[in-house]
This record gives C-alpha cells, structure tokens and sequence, in this order.
C-alpha cells in the first residue's frame, strides 16, 4: 500500500516554524505594508504628487500646532512684532487711520476692467498674518511641510520607495555575485579557489565604509543605479564566505556523486544540484545585506554621495533635515528616521527568525 503521506520538505517545515512564532509574523506583516507601499507608489497610485507645494514653508505638524495658526505662520528667521500702542499727542493720528481703512483708490481703465485685480486680492490674502478666506483655506500637514512646502508624510512614504528599492537590488546584485563566486571556488578548488580567495582577501582587508566611498568617488555619477552598483560590488564578500564553505562540503556528497557518474556537466551539478541545498545560506545572506544596504544608502545620501538632486529618499531627508533642526524645525527627522528604524527593526527581527525557521538542527 502507498503511502499518502509524505515528509514535509525543508521550506514547509521553515513555514510552520516561522508561523509559530508571533514576533516574526509581526515583523513580517510590517515588512509586508512597506513592500504594498513600494508597489502603489511605484506605479503612481499614491504620493504621486509628493513634489506639490500644498502648504507653506516649514508648516507645523497639525497636531503640534492649531489648525488656524497654520495658515499665519510667519517666514523663517522674521519674528512678527504687535503694532506700536497709538499716540495720543500725534498730530497725524487720525490722518493716518483714515488713510488705513479707506479703500485702495481706483484706476481709471477708460471701461476695461484690470486684469490684476483678483491676483493681487490673493496675494494680499496669503500674506503673513492675513485674515481672509484664503488664509483659512491652506490644508493643515500632520506631519508638516518642508521648506518647499511638500507634504512630508507623502515624501517619506516616496523616499521608502528609493531607499527599499536600493536596498533589494543591490542586495540582489551582492548575493548573486557571492553565490556565483562560492559556488565556482568550493566547487573547483585548487588554483581557483586561491584565485578566489586572494580577491577576497583584497575586498576585505580594506574598511567597508572606505571601499564604498572610494567606487562612488570612481564612478563619479550621481543615481540609483551608481549606488545599486556601489553596494552590490562591494557586498559580495560575506555570502561568498559562507557558500564557498557549503559547496566544498557538499561536493563530496553522494548524490553529488551519483549525479557524476550519470554524465552530468560540472555546471549542472553546481546549480541542480547543490544550489538547491544550500539557497536557505543565500536566502537568509539576502535578507540581512536589505537591511544593512538601507542604512548604508542613508549613510551615502547623507555624505553626498547618494541620490541625485530631485529624488527623495530617507538619506537625503536626512541631510536636509540637519539644517532644519537649527531652525527648531524636527518634523521631517522625525518622520525618516521613525519609518527607517521601523522597517530596519522588522527586517532585522524577521531575519532572525528565518535563520532559526531554517536551520535543520532547529526541531
């Protein structure tokens, strides 16, 4: 009689385990809303209008200041001052506060009305400190604007887009990279794993951050891609470590065997056979270089070295946001710094949790 019921495989036990655990499933749900906010702002449903100027210039959050104060905030570095107390013994006195309440004199346009009229009634409307209709109008940011009167919330959830983008591919790139490289050094052996291990050595005998700084200041060009391609090349070296380890103890397996003695091509063992054994290393490898290629991107934007001018991400927020706070102005810190550490904590706490669900010694 057959047996209807088979063992289950490695990632049905790695689900069950990562299911039975809250906190990962937590973490995972939030890593979740990030990636369908990548997804909607990539394809312009949401933010797509991040770069409007829909409030003044460095507006309040609404609930750190009154919806009606909003509107009558005044310029950065001008302090409003009361009107002077009226003096009594001026003999102008009264000239001057009937020149203040008569109406603007009219201008003789020989039957043609001005053109400008209504334009300069709203100017004179978004004045600060202006009472009128149009004050009232301007929409209240609860997170607040930045000093071109952006929405901050929209362009944090548009800097997410670039920064979790950045942080995917060149992860991507790290990853296939060091698979590539461990895999044809375990494998081989011999003159080429010491040609691949004397690279190695070269990467990581310099300080990380100084290597990352020093293919930007070749590449010489600003944008995504450039630091995709900065991280990717310079992040290999931690999964190749690890791979090269499992394929030279995977080579001599029987099945790696049996599959030799079937004629089967020395790239096809690499990939149909041993890859599959061992993708958990280079999945778990993927899932940490994310996180640790969101800071950097941050890190780079905040040096200079990252996202060109008009692209918005938490790096660049951040570096805008250090002249803001001289300025009393925390809001858009407050805004990229919270959904970075929120994403980077979730990541981080879901990896871990990967890496135990995948553990074969794990029961």
């Amino acid at each position: 009689m057959q047996n209807t019921h088979a063992a289950p495989g490695l990632w049905a036990l790695a689900w069950r385990r990562l299911r039975a655990d809250r906190v990962a499933m937590v973490a995972l749900a939030i890593v979740g809303a990030f990636m369908l906010l990548l997804v909607l702002s990539a394809s312009g449903l949401i933010v797509s209008d991040w770069e409007e100027e829909v409030g003044i210039n460095y507006a309040p959050p609404s609930f750190a200041a009154g919806v009606a104060d909003v509107g009558r905030v005044s310029p950065p570095g001008v302090t409003r001052q009361a009107p002077p107390p009226p003096n009594e013994f001026d003999p102008l006195a009264e000239d001057l506060q009937a020149l203040q309440g008569a109406p603007a004199p009219e201008v003789d346009m020989h039957g043609v009305a001005d053109p400008l009229a209504d334009d300069l009634k709203a100017l004179r409307a978004q004045l600060p400190g202006a009472a009128g209709p149009a004050a009232e109008r301007l929409p209240s940011l609860p997170f607040g604007g930045d000093k071109w009167g952006h929405d901050v919330i929209k362009k944090t959830i548009k800097g997410a887009e670039t920064s979790i983008v950045v942080g995917l591919v060149a992860a991507l790139v790290a990853v296939g990279l060091g698979t590539l490289f461990g895999a044809v050094s375990g494998f081989y052996g011999g003159l080429v794993d010491d040609f691949f291990n004397w690279f190695y050595s070269i990467f990581t005998s310099i300080p990380s951050i100084l290597m990352i700084l020093t293919v930007a200041a070749v590449l010489q060009q600003k944008g995504v891609m450039t630091i995709v391609l900065i991280l990717g090349l310079t992040g290999w070296t931690g999964p190749y470590r690890l791979i090269r380890a499992e394929y030279i103890k995977h080579k001599a397996r029987e099945y790696v065997m049996a599959a030799d003695a079937i004629g089967a091509s020395s790239w096809r063992k690499m990939f149909s056979h041993i890859f599959p054994n061992v993708s958990h290393v280079a999945l778990v490898q993927m899932s940490i270089l994310v996180v640790g290629f969101i800071k950097a991107e941050v890190i780079l934007s905040f040096l200079g070295f990252g996202v060109p001018v008009g692209v918005v991400s938490w790096g660049s927020m951040l570096n805008e946001a250090q002249n803001e706070l001289i300025l009393g102005k925390w809001w858009q810190l407050t805004a990229a710094a919270t959904a970075m550490a929120l994403l980077v904590t979730a990541f981080s706490l879901f990896t871990d949790a990967l890496r135990d669900a995948l553990d074969p010694k794990v029961k």
